[in-house]
């Protein structure tokens, strides 16, 4: 009797700060919509849990970083 093939749990979703506002400031160089660099919004799938968990509690404060009426 053969064993019943395994699948594979679906991939693990992975929690993100984008709220589809893709603009970047030119003077903070930071997203207007989710205050990540580009470099953050490019590499974010290869980051750890960790690591996209450190940028996320640091988003609150670079908003002070943005003119306020470029928001």
């Amino acid at each position: 009797m053969t064993e019943p093939a395994v699948r594979p749990a679906p991939p693990k979703a992975i929690a993100t700060p984008c709220v589809m506002v893709c603009a970047v400031d030119g003077e903070s160089g930071l997203c207007l919509g989710c205050f990540r660099t580009l470099k953050e919004i490019a590499g974010w799938r290869a980051l750890t849990d960790d690591e996209r968990a450190a940028v996320m509690a640091d988003l609150p404060s670079r908003r002070s970083q943005v003119d306020p009426s470029k928001l």
